[in-house]
């Protein structure tokens, strides 16, 4: 073990380090940190904190993982951040745990790619194979479902939803829920239909696409809410269903909406 923590780290005694985690140059290690099997934090890492991160996750240099909420109202109560495996977590990332307001903890999902300068901030919920881009950040409490990508320089509101499948573009500010598989840009985020791409990459069919599209046309002319409650008794697929659901879900956000015309 001695042989792949590097001279110049400080790792507490009290820290929990699994087989084969390596600790590069100049990083520090907090006494309540537990690393798991493969984890390698690159150099000049900073992990604190009531901090967990799952196998084989890679932290690349002067990353700040764990360290106290930006929340005025922590108090330095006992809340904690896990990290899930596989992620990459790249250069300036900084990642918070959670406070006592909201749940007290934060989460990270498996398989993220987490680019220079992005911001996860005190209890999140990440899902799987999340994308945030550099300098993306997310605001406290918000709920990120798999497969999200967040574009570069984009910002997420508190307490906002973004549904499975869902992608963001560059230099969009998400002020409201976003529904699965939405695509939304613009400088204050509007819905602009679906994420084709992302939907075609993981195998939806055409009359899929085609039934989410059609379901999108319907949501649009109303209430986004009582369209869903009139729909909720009907026949659909699984993706439709899925929207519903996120539609009628534990939240009293309003959502993202396609943009009027001009």
């Amino acid at each position: 073990m001695a042989d792949l923590i590097h001279p110049s780290a400080v790792v507490d005694p009290a820290a929990r380090i699994g087989q084969g985690v390596e600790i590069g140059p100049f990083c520090v290690v907090g006494p309540e940190v537990s690393l798991a099997d493969g984890v390698a934090l690159k150099s000049h890492v900073v992990v604190t904190g009531n901090t967990s991160i799952d196998e084989e996750t890679i932290v690349f240099p002067f990353a700040s993982i764990g360290e106290v909420p930006q929340d005025l109202k922590f108090k330095g109560e006992r809340t904690r951040l896990e990290i899930g495996k596989r992620n990459r977590i790249r250069e300036h990332v900084t990642m918070n745990p959670g406070t006592e307001g909201g749940g007290g903890v934060t989460v990270i999902g498996d398989d993220g790619l987490f680019m220079a300068g992005s911001h996860v901030a005190h209890d999140c919920h990440i899902g799987d194979r999340v994308i945030l881009v550099n300098h993306a950040s997310v605001a406290g409490h918000c709920v990120l479902g798999d497969d999200v990508i967040v574009g570069g320089l984009s910002g997420v509101h508190q307490w906002v939803r973004i549904g499975r499948g869902a992608m963001i573009g560059a230099v969009t500010m998400v002020t409201a829920d976003v529904i699965p598989f939405g695509l939304v840009q613009g400088p204050r985020g509007h819905l602009d239909g679906l994420n084709l791409v992302g939907l075609k990459r993981r195998g939806a069919t055409r009359a899929d696409i085609s039934a989410l599209r059609e379901m999108l046309s319907t949501l649009s002319q109303g209430s986004f809410r009582e369209t869903a409650r009139a729909r909720a008794d009907q026949d659909m697929g699984a993706m439709e269903r899925e929207v519903l659901d996120f539609i009628l879900g534990p939240s009293d956000r309003s959502f993202l909406t396609p943009a009027r015309p001009a």
